[in-house]
């Protein structure tokens, strides 16, 4: 699909992740377990101390995730974050006191030099350069927004196999250049969402499609569900919850800002009935009702059927395994969650622990 200069200009200098996940990140998540096996070894380490609510951390991350791609292939340098709402006794020791608090630890130290210049990409960089002895560019970081245009728009929005949030634009609108980078977190929180698009399109360029859905004011934002083409305007908030909320109680999907998926994602509550029984049931009766649940996510479609599937083999293991499997392979999959993953593979591993949650 092409993309607009313009907007792919836009995107790459204003805006890239929220708050990624782990897997998602080129910035490695720092926790109590993995700190000191990261920081302070054979390569010198730059560390954002964070939290969650933070408005100056969020305006901070995508700045932060440029510098992470920036420096993905150093193997003299490290750029980390530490959530200090999880992770408190770490932010303690090093005397974080406000958010964000970005410190410098030298190859082979734990102990760091804070950070005091602008909170830019460009500057951190410049930092770290300076610090870790290197000499890196800033990494250009492509956009998760599907560009549309005349040729793709039916094929994208229209073909009713995917849920599509379109926001109509004018590169010229202060209000769209404002939207730009939570627009692009929102993308980025869904990419690996494969019935969800998040898209734009260029409707000062392109006035008879905006003119056809009724455009008269930028940024204009409808949706497209898999049943309605006509589209239907979005109302909510213009902030990166209000469209993650909107996303997923439209398209069933369960995401949080992050890009992360929610403890509910993949629960089906027909099958979560079952193994109630199952887990309080005796031997003979658990067979019996292994083989329920197997019919009954048998009868499951589309993405529920993966999720189906996931039960079966959890039923199944539990039965050849014993009531203690479903905890030990949360613990597994947790400590495989706390690692730099891929983001299939996180999402994979976070559906299993999810699923198992309800046999343990």
């Amino acid at each position: 699909m092409s993309r607009s200069p313009i907007w792919l200009t836009l995107a790459a200098t204003l805006a890239l992740v929220f708050f990624l996940s782990p897997a998602a990140a080129d910035v490695v998540v720092l926790t109590e377990d993995n700190f000191e096996k990261e920081v302070g070894q054979d390569r010198g380490a730059l560390v954002e101390f964070y939290a969650p609510w933070c408005g100056h951390c969020k305006k901070l991350a995508p700045e932060y995730e440029k510098l992470g791609a920036s420096f993905k292939k150093s193997k003299s340098v490290l750029i980390g974050k530490v959530d200090c709402d999880e992770h408190k006794s770490i932010c303690t020791k090093y005397g974080v006191s406000g958010y964000p608090t970005i410190q410098w630890f030298p190859k082979g130290s734990l102990e760091p030099k804070k950070y005091e210049g602008a909170r830019t990409a460009e500057a951190l960089v410049e930092f770290v350069n300076l610090e870790g002895g290197t000499n890196v560019k800033i990494a250009t970081v492509p956009s998760s927004v599907v560009v549309l245009n005349s040729d793709n728009f039916d094929e994208v929005v229209l073909d009713g196999k995917k849920d599509v949030l379109v926001e109509f634009y004018a590169p010229w609108c202060g209000h769209c250049k404002s939207l730009a980078p939570t627009y692009e977190s929102l993308a980025a929180a869904f990419k690996n969402e494969e019935d969800v698009v998040i898209a734009n399109l260029d409707a000062d360029n392109y006035k008879d499609i905006g003119e056809k859905y009724g455009v008269s004011g930028f940024p204009t934002i409808k949706f497209f569900p898999k049943n309605n083409k006509d589209g239907e305007d979005y109302e909510g908030g213009r902030d990166i919850d209000s469209f993650v909320t909107f996303i997923n109680e439209k398209c069933g999907t369960s995401r949080d800002a992050k890009g992360q998926l929610t403890s509910n994602a993949g629960l089906v509550k027909e099958l979560d009935t079952l193994v109630k029984e199952f887990v309080t049931a005796g031997d003979d009766e658990k067979k019996a009702l292994y083989a329920k649940i197997e019919e009954e996510a048998g009868k499951l479609t589309g993405s529920a059927a993966r999720y189906g599937k996931i039960y079966v083999k959890a039923a199944k293991s539990s039965l050849s395994k014993g009531g203690d499997y479903a905890k030990n392979e949360i613990q597994r999959l947790e400590r495989m969650l706390a690692k730099s993953i891929s983001p299939v593979k996180a999402d994979e591993f976070t559906l299993k622990k999810n699923i198992l949650s309800a046999f343990a």
